[in-house]
């Protein structure tokens, strides 16, 4: 509003000014010729070109000779003494007072040198500034209903969608974490807020969900191996025994213990994976290759492994088959699914398919097992939660919690469905390589 007030003034002194030199031109071109009128005796034909007689006008001829008196002219015609002074050494001097402007020239006419002065009422004064004036504050007043219009139109279409994702924000925390600002399919600023927002969000949640689960768990699974230890010890210790029965015992404990350590162990890596993730070095990787050198290492850890890697839905640009992450928890992630598919399926054949879009590269894992039962799905991503049909398979119930944390850390998507006896089917979606983060 403060440009438009001083745009404003510089426009009325702009306009004034241009007034002012334009009618001090027709001040002189009156002044000539009503010198050459009334001083050579010239009558002029008429000239449509020629300036008429100005409001109000006023001429004063003066002799330039012996007889000049300045102060006299001063008193009589109202200017200063330095005007008559610029016409005599400048041949011409211009000067505004309230009222009028004056012109003057020195004409040199037949008759001899003279002062000629022509006044007129400032047209642009009388005319024009009040006119101006009030076109300017006109145009400032529209302005103003007009930014007031754009504020109120910029407040209710960007910062009232800014208040409400604020206000969504308030309302979540850390009992709610699930809750997850609206993201429209638009592209602009804001619903890049939002999708930052919500993928810090499952960031949180993510772990928020591993430290439950890790307190949860531990308090749990790691109690049953430690009941066991100190139970046989303090068996043991009650009387004196045999050295077969201490070594029996010792192979117990030792027993525990292992599987203590592995559980820790298992724990603490589904706790690393559970955070953002930035920790890990992230390049492009290429999933096909991928699934190859996953395919070999699990057959040749376990011979009875038979893995069919279906290629028929291959892109034609091998670019889409790059994605950006981690290759080592990526090779841990379908290492647990496909090696779980192997083994629930008494190592029948697991067929691994692979397809891509342009923007998302397909993993398919399909295995014809034992599957997970309908009322216990719901279950599966509980750290060593175990379907009550794996009870003749080893296991901790760790591989699926840790391998959906990897794909959460590469902005992916796991989604299993299962029958019963019939089998289960995994699709893992991972978003391509893209080009600007080359």
């Amino acid at each position: 509003m403060i440009v438009i007030f001083l745009f404003s003034i510089f426009i009325y002194f702009s306009v004034s000014n241009y007034s002012e030199k334009n009618f001090f031109k027709l001040l002189e071109a009156r002044a000539y010729k009503v010198a050459k009128e009334r001083l050579d005796e010239k009558i002029t034909k008429s000239d449509p070109n020629s300036p008429e007689k100005l409001p109000h006008e006023k001429d004063f001829f003066i002799p330039i000779d012996n007889t000049l008196d300045i102060k006299e002219q001063v008193q009589k015609i109202g200017i200063p003494a330095s005007f008559f002074e610029l016409v005599i050494n400048n041949k011409s001097a211009e000067f505004v007072s309230k009222k009028y402007l004056y012109k003057g020239i020195r004409y040199q006419s037949t008759s001899g040198d003279y002062i000629v002065i022509t006044a007129a009422e400032n047209y642009f004064q009388i005319n024009q500034a009040d006119n101006l004036i009030r076109t300017l504050l006109f145009a400032i007043l529209a302005s103003l209903i007009l930014i007031l219009y754009i504020a109120l139109y910029f407040s209710k279409n960007i910062f009232k969608p800014i208040s409400e994702i604020t206000e969504q924000v308030k309302e979540i925390s850390s009992e709610n974490l699930h809750l997850r600002l609206n993201d429209s399919n638009r592209s602009d600023e804001l619903n890049d807020l939002a999708r930052t927002f919500n993928n810090m969000l499952d960031r949180i949640e993510t772990s928020f969900e591993t430290q439950n689960n890790f307190i949860s768990n531990a308090s749990h699974e790691l109690r049953t191996p430690l009941t066991a230890i100190i139970g046989v010890a303090d068996v043991v210790l009650t009387k004196p025994r045999t050295n077969e029965e201490y070594v029996e015992t010792l192979k117990i404990i030792l027993q525990e213990a292992d599987k203590l350590d592995n559980k820790t162990k298992a724990l603490l890596f589904l706790a690393q994976t559970g955070f953002n993730g930035k920790v890990q070095k992230f390049d492009k990787v290429r999933i096909d290759q991928l699934l190859w050198d996953v395919k070999e290492n699990l057959e040749s850890l376990n011979p009875k492994s038979k893995i069919y890697l279906d290629m028929d839905l291959l892109p034609e640009n091998p670019m889409k088959l790059k994605v950006n992450g981690n290759t080592q928890l990526l090779h841990l992630a379908l290492s647990n699914i496909i090696s779980n598919g192997c083994k629930y399926s008494n190592f029948e054949m697991v067929t691994v398919s692979i397809g891509a879009s342009d923007d998302f590269v397909y993993i398919v894992i399909k295995d014809n097992g034992i599957g997970i039962p309908e009322n216990e799905i719901k279950y599966i991503y509980d750290p060593f939660f175990r379907a009550t049909n794996t009870k003749n398979f080893e296991g901790y119930g760790i591989g699926l919690p840790l391998t959906r944390n990897i794909i959460r850390m590469h902005k992916g998507t796991l989604l299993v469905t299962s029958i019963e006896n019939k089998g289960t089917t995994v699709q893992i979606t991972l978003p391509i390589w893209q080009i600007n983060k080359d």
